[in-house]
């Protein structure tokens, strides 16, 4: 289970109207939200990975500090939501170190996971695992396997691969199915899809030997939010769909599945486990069966 912590105006879908300099004097909820998904995990004796903005681990460190103190995992999500394959090398290695000890100055704990905004690492990327590595990181989450206009590298594996000595990508879930890559891990999609398939789909992907991994974010559960108003059609329906929804469907995972962090999984998997692909011309198509 991981959350992504953002607030609502810094989503992508909202980047083209809502520029990084009008955050400050907008409404913040993410505090609120974040407190709200807590109770539900701690409610259903849920563990997550929380990967946090730096920007917003400035503002609430009283929200970072409950956050490991309930016993989930504190793990990046860079600076202020910059897209990776839209960053220089040298200012993404900036915008991860900086991030990393941020979080580990506010919350006293050590920092392995990272998971990049808008999951943008993949073939435009070929250094950003390196880095990452470098700068001390154990796993990233941030490949989604699958075909979207705004992310997504439909090539990469579905499952966890150590792409540079001593780090692992885990992917977002995706389950093959008709020739194609079908997302399975949450977010709008968890809002789109009839319960029955989400809960479908992430089974089927335990069967064919993926690790599911879950995401939402705290706003996905605040149907009040405030709506910026020159928004394009495609981002509010995106945005806005079922929100209303989404608290029981949650619940609803919550008890259908054991739910823990992703570093109890990754770190403490033996060495060896996941197959070594150094290169992003190393993968092919996943079969078609």
């Amino acid at each position: 289970m991981t959350i992504d912590v953002e607030d609502y105006f810094q989503v992508e879908a909202f980047a083209s109207i809502i520029d990084r300099s009008e955050w400050e004097r907008l409404e913040p909820r993410v505090e609120a939200n974040t407190q709200r998904l807590l109770d539900i995990l701690d409610e259903a004796g849920a563990r997550a990975t929380f990967f946090t903005l730096g920007w917003i681990a400035r503002r609430h460190p009283g929200l970072i500090r409950r956050i490991v103190a309930d016993g989930h995992e504190l793990a990046s999500h860079g600076l202020d939501h910059r897209r990776v394959d839209r960053n220089s090398a040298a200012a993404f290695r900036a915008d991860t170190r900086g991030s990393k000890q941020m979080l580990e100055d506010i919350a006293g704990v050590a920092i392995s996971g990272y998971r990049a905004p808008t999951f943008s690492i993949g073939r435009t990327t070929p250094w950003a695992h390196q880095i990452l590595a470098e700068e001390g990181y154990r796993y990233s989450s941030s490949v989604y396997p699958v075909r979207h206009d705004l992310y997504g590298s439909p090539e990469a594996p579905r499952h966890a691969f150590s792409p540079v000595p001593g780090l692992v990508e885990i992917p977002l879930t995706a389950v093959r199915l008709l020739g194609r890559n079908i997302p399975a891990s949450g977010g709008g999609y968890f809002r789109l899809f009839p319960y029955r398939l989400s809960d479908w789909l992430l089974r089927r992907a335990r069967q064919q030997g993926a690790l599911p991994v879950f995401y939402l974010h705290p706003w996905e559960i605040d149907p009040g939010q405030p709506r910026p108003p020159r928004a394009p059609w495609r981002s509010r329906a995106r945005h806005y769909l079922n929100l209303e929804r989404t608290e029981a469907r949650l619940r609803r995972l919550l008890a259908g599945f054991a739910w823990t962090r992703l570093d109890r999984l990754v770190l403490g998997a033996e060495a060896g486990r996941f197959p070594v692909i150094t290169s992003w011309t190393e993968f092919s198509p996943p079969p078609s069966a």
